[in-house]
């Protein structure tokens, strides 16, 4: 996933987005073994508009609607980014229409396409954090709690159909995507900056530049496999959140405020088949630290958006 030399630091937005977004050259030869246009459903929340940036022809419409569905163009690549994560235990029966009947749906309607999934680590257990992370052979057995178990029904849905239709795809397990403005690294980061407290019961974490994981994604849709299968997409080290903290403290000259004690398992993924598909990240872990540090010491924008990385308990 080799890129462009490295910034120092963002000075704008614009320039965070033209960065994030510029493809890599295995990007572009990966693209150009595909034939037909790509579709991104979903295409609003936090990740969608750095994959999809220009040129893009926006249709908006309810997912939920199968009719609606059906009226789409029939596109021979498909980039399944929709869900409801947050808020989902709010209203149970629209988490799971979100993540499960509309994965069916699209199933069906996109039979004849490739189909790149959109998932989460979410759908493993809870492993131990000396493990190296689930693999993708590690039984998709989710810990309670709506959000996960609907993101397990999400993934059999759409390797139920696979397997029926032939259809090509890949199961594209994330965790966690960050970029200056929020995320894991941004979370920790500005609490450190803000003075407040960090809970160290979910103790170590995995992250990846969201530019790297966007490309990944786009790159799996010359990479499915028929039937679908997994790939787990993060970075490759199992990150503890108060090592993460005192690196934050440091370039922030902060002294970071800590609670509690670290559990001995977490929501954590092995990334091996991702790097020896399609290499290593191209933004290493220290980079992003430093790049974030820089963003939040600036007061820079923030999207607002916690990702709520320490719940333990499947409620979001």
């Amino acid at each position: 996933m080799s890129q462009a030399a490295l910034p120092e630091r963002f000075a704008t937005v614009e320039a965070l987005e033209d960065f994030m977004t510029t493809p890599s050259p295995q990007l572009v030869a990966d693209l150009r073994t595909l034939s037909g246009d790509i579709l991104v459903l979903g295409v609003g929340g936090k990740m969608g508009p750095t994959l999809a940036r220009l040129g893009v022809e926006a249709i908006s419409l309810d997912l939920l609607d199968r009719s609606a569905l059906e009226r789409l163009p029939k596109a021979a690549n498909v980039v399944f980014m929709a869900g409801r994560k947050f808020g989902a235990a709010g209203d149970v029966p629209l988490t799971w229409a979100m993540n499960v009947q509309v994965p069916a749906m699209v199933a069906e309607v996109f039979k004849a396409s490739r189909i790149v999934a959109f998932s989460t680590g979410c759908v493993y257990p809870f492993v131990p954090v000396e493990s190296g992370g689930a693999t993708e052979d590690t039984p998709a057995v989710p810990p309670p709690g709506d959000y996960a178990n609907s993101c397990a029904g999400r993934e059999h849905m759409f390797s139920y159909f696979s397997a029926q239709h032939g259809t090509p795809g890949r199961l594209f397990r994330l965790n966690y995507a960050i970029d200056m403005r929020y995320g894991v690294l941004h979370d920790i980061g500005r609490k450190v900056c803000d003075d407040e407290t960090i809970d160290l019961a979910m103790g170590h974490v995995n992250v990846i530049w969201q530019g790297d994981a966007n490309t990944v994604a786009l790159r799996c849709l010359a990479h499915a496999t028929t039937p679908t299968t997994p790939i787990n997409v993060t970075g490759p080290e199992t990150i503890e959140v108060r090592w993460l903290a005192g690196e934050f403290g440091k370039l922030l000259g902060k002294k970071p405020k800590l609670t509690g004690k670290p559990a001995p398992t977490g929501w954590l993924n092995n990334s091996s088949r991702m790097v020896k598909e399609f290499g290593p990240p191209s933004v290493p872990l220290a980079k992003m630290i430093e790049w974030t540090a820089d963003w939040l010491g600036r007061d820079m924008a923030t999207l607002n958006k916690p990702t709520h990385y320490e719940v333990r308990d499947g409620k979001y």
